[in-house]
């Protein structure tokens, strides 16, 4: 590799929604197009990760495939030869590098993992999977695999960050210099920007953020959804009985929310959009404005993705995991004989 990475992914599984494509899919497109002169951008599907909890096995591949094109729609540049997208399963090196990283993790470490800590709570101890438990181990190995220094997360992933330098460096002490450590998370941050992160809130409850595992999807504009469905979700939000538009999201999350929405979606600035609206006293014209600009903005979306090439997709995933596995068995190799594996 003569180029630092960036590595980053998202969950295979589950229709991606608004808040994933302007918070998490955008910024990835953005990066590809403008840093990949001076980086590798590998962008992975993260197949192994998708069911660390309970999903329909059967509608994986299917997921993975309508992914990589929500992705090609949004204009991530398959033809550039420093961008790599790969599905994690197809690379074998990731399960042995985490069984390896697993003898080298504590109990206390793993079991300190908030992100952890919170998905356990909606699952019934029955259901809580080791591979769960063990996530951030499997996500070191995505990162060392491939001598990552950046790797866009939010903040419920940063702890993951901080264990895998931890991780790397406990080996590189025992070992010699085997990994790469990524950049610490302050820099991580430092480096993608204050966008980082973005956070859509749900239209239900706007208190809380967009999520594709939220129990109703009402609160929830998916990038497949009908114009119909979108439209009804957005007059249906949840706002409150102010009377008054203004931008406060402690006072009026559910406004300051769609003011959010409408600005992205729009290409405008906040102080755009709080111009136009501030100080109005009905709650419909707007509401109806911002269903019509995200129904428009869904319906334009959707017909990019009909005009996806999928033999494209294909191509570009065959060229790209033949280049990953050399590079990540390359770096297994190391590991394997600095642990005694291997001659």
């Amino acid at each position: 590799m003569s180029k630092p990475v960036i590595l980053t992914g998202l969950r295979a599984n589950n229709d991606l929604h608004i808040g994933n494509y302007l918070g998490a899919l955008l910024p990835i497109v953005d990066m590809a197009n403008t840093k990949s002169d001076e980086y590798q951008i590998n962008l992975f599907i993260p197949d192994l990760h998708s069911f660390t909890t309970p999903i329909d096995h059967g509608s994986l591949q299917d997921g993975i495939m309508n992914n990589l094109k929500l992705y090609v729609a949004a204009g991530f540049p398959l033809d550039n030869p420093n961008v790599h997208i790969y599905r994690q399963s197809y690379i074998p090196a990731h399960s042995e590098l985490t069984w390896i990283l697993d003898c080298f993790t504590g109990m206390g470490e793993m079991s300190r993992m908030t992100q952890f800590k919170d998905k356990s709570l909606s699952l019934g101890e029955d259901r809580i999977s080791v591979g769960l438990f063990n996530y951030p181990v499997l996500m070191a190995a995505d990162i060392l695999l491939y001598g990552a220094s950046y790797v866009p997360v939010g903040e419920d992933q940063s702890q993951h960050i901080e264990f895998t330098r931890d991780v790397a460096e406990r080996i590189n002490s025992q070992f010699g210099d085997i990994f790469v450590i990524p950049k610490p998370v302050n820099e991580q941050h430092e480096f993608f920007g204050k966008d980082q992160g973005l956070r859509i809130k749900d239209l239900v409850d706007p208190t809380k953020k967009m999520s594709k595992s939220s129990d109703s999807s009402k609160g929830i504009i998916f990038l497949n959804d009908d114009i119909g469905s979108v439209k009804d979700k957005i007059i249906s939000s949840t706002t409150d009985s102010m009377n008054l538009i203004s931008y406060s999201k402690e006072t009026q999350p559910g406004i300051a929310n769609l003011i959010d929405l409408l600005a992205l979606i729009s290409g405008k600035s906040i102080e755009e959009i709080k111009s136009k609206y501030n100080g109005q006293t009905q709650y419909g014209p707007f509401k109806n404005d911002v269903a019509e600009a995200m129904s428009s903005f869904i319906e334009e979306f959707q017909a990019k993705l009909l005009g996806v090439d999928e033999s494209a997709i294909m191509e570009k995933l065959t060229t790209s995991e033949k280049q990953m596995n050399e590079i990540a068995n390359s770096t297994l190799l190391k590991v394997q004989k600095a642990v005694g594996l291997r001659k």
